[in-house]
């Protein structure tokens, strides 16, 4: 497409779906074999470039693209199945990979071939992740790796891993880490669950004893691995704050939904608390629109820790409002058996779930905590808090 008339654009996208589903009946076409093409179309991801699924369009087209195939009853890639590789995998392979990655693993990660899985946290190293000790040495053509990885969501369904791991324990610890990209059927992976307050594992915890991760297989630079997964953790708070659905969407909708339903159980003062989530809502949403349309202009910036950290504290406060309006009935846990669910439903389940799970958000994809250091530094610019480890080696850091 070279016009840049949006009216054209559009039309001529639309025509391209037309012509897309005429030439692919998927009422009688393998649903793989669909998605694949889908992809070769330029229709998975119309930012993408041509030839790795996309058109080189805005962003903003992609849901023009969904709902024409969505109303011909297509099928669709499952994206909440593979939210880790859609959100957070792709668009780092997309900056920093090379061609042969590109083209090895984008296509069957879109389509669900792949299910993909983020081995970054350890249990020594969580909000600090550069202080991962996860090591990896070359051996001939391969990386051998060692190491724990905790907080792993989907390790149990992947069959891919993006990983931060230590390859220079001789300079600072930002500066030896290099990131690659981890088949989880490899020999030495061991993934075991974490059961959570909820009743469910969602999270595990992947232990890794003489990994071999082909040379090839290593994401940008060695040495490099900080800011290719600085790069991962921006679209992280991307994926999960930024949102993407309508007015009164995640838990706000929830709550407003039970404040509704149930008039003779709200008590002095909840109105304004609710007006006050409600418009903190709305604000969280139109901005995470603008956010999104940055993000598909280049490599997403620090802004998305600013709604991820809106995220976790509208969730927390809204699950915690709907439990005072329900009462004793919000106390009643639905099911506590153990499950190894396919996606995170933040909403989903009783009023119970929502507000234990909720706990998990100010933690999940970086720490409230880190996050106001984030925004203060790099957004704000305030002057960045004293730090002792500058400069020296990793090695020698106490542990």
């Amino acid at each position: 497409m070279t016009t840049t008339d949006p009216r054209a654009v559009e039309e001529d996208l639309r025509q391209r779906v037309t012509d897309f589903l005429a030439a692919h009946d998927h009422t009688t076409t393998d649903r793989l074999e669909f998605l694949r093409a889908r992809y070769d179309a330029g229709l998975a991801w119309v930012n993408f470039p041509v030839g790795h699924g996309g058109l080189g369009l805005p962003r903003s087209f992609q849901t023009q693209v969904e709902v024409q195939l969505a109303k011909a009853g297509a099928p669709d890639n499952n994206p909440r199945g593979n939210g880790i590789g859609l959100g957070m995998a792709a668009p780092t392979i997309l900056a920093f990979g090379t061609e042969e990655q590109k083209k090895k693993f984008l296509r069957p990660l879109w389509t669900g071939e792949q299910i993909w899985c983020q081995l970054f946290s350890e249990p020594g190293a969580g909000s600090d992740l550069a202080a991962v000790s996860t090591r990896a040495v070359r051996e001939g053509g391969d990386w051998v790796v060692n190491g724990q990885k905790v907080w792993t969501s989907s390790a149990h369904k992947a069959q891919m891993a993006i990983l931060v791991a230590r390859t220079n324990p001789e300079v600072s610890k930002h500066a030896g880490l290099s990131y690659f990209l981890c088949n989880m059927d490899a020999p030495g992976v061991d993934v075991r669950p974490l059961r959570q307050i909820t009743g469910e594992a969602e999270f595990n915890e992947v232990f890794l004893t003489d990994v071999h991760i082909p040379d090839s297989q290593r994401l940008g630079d060695e040495g490099q691995g900080w800011k290719v997964a600085t790069a991962t953790l921006n679209n992280e708070r991307v994926a999960i704050g930024g949102g993407g659905g309508g007015r009164e969407s995640g838990m706000v909708g929830v709550l407003s939904k039970t404040w509704r339903e149930h008039p003779e159980r709200r008590g002095a003062g909840q109105h304004d608390k609710l007006m006050r989530l409600w418009v903190d809502a709305e604000v969280a949403r139109v901005t995470g629109q603008r956010l999104r349309q940055k993000l598909a202009a280049g490599e997403p910036g620090p802004e998305g820790s600013a709604m991820k950290l809106t995220f976790a504290r509208i969730a927390q406060e809204a699950s915690g409002m709907e439990l005072e309006l329900l009462g004793d009935e919000g106390l009643r846990a639905s099911d506590w058996t153990m499950k190894r669910p396919q996606h995170v439903d933040f909403t989903g389940r009783d009023a119970t779930y929502r507000y234990l799970r909720a706990k998990g958000n100010s933690i999940e994809g970086g720490t409230s905590e880190i996050l106001r250091n984030v925004i203060s530094e790099r957004v704000l610019g305030l002057p960045s808090e004293p730090r002792v480890d500058t400069g020296i080696a990793w090695k020698d850091l106490p542990r």
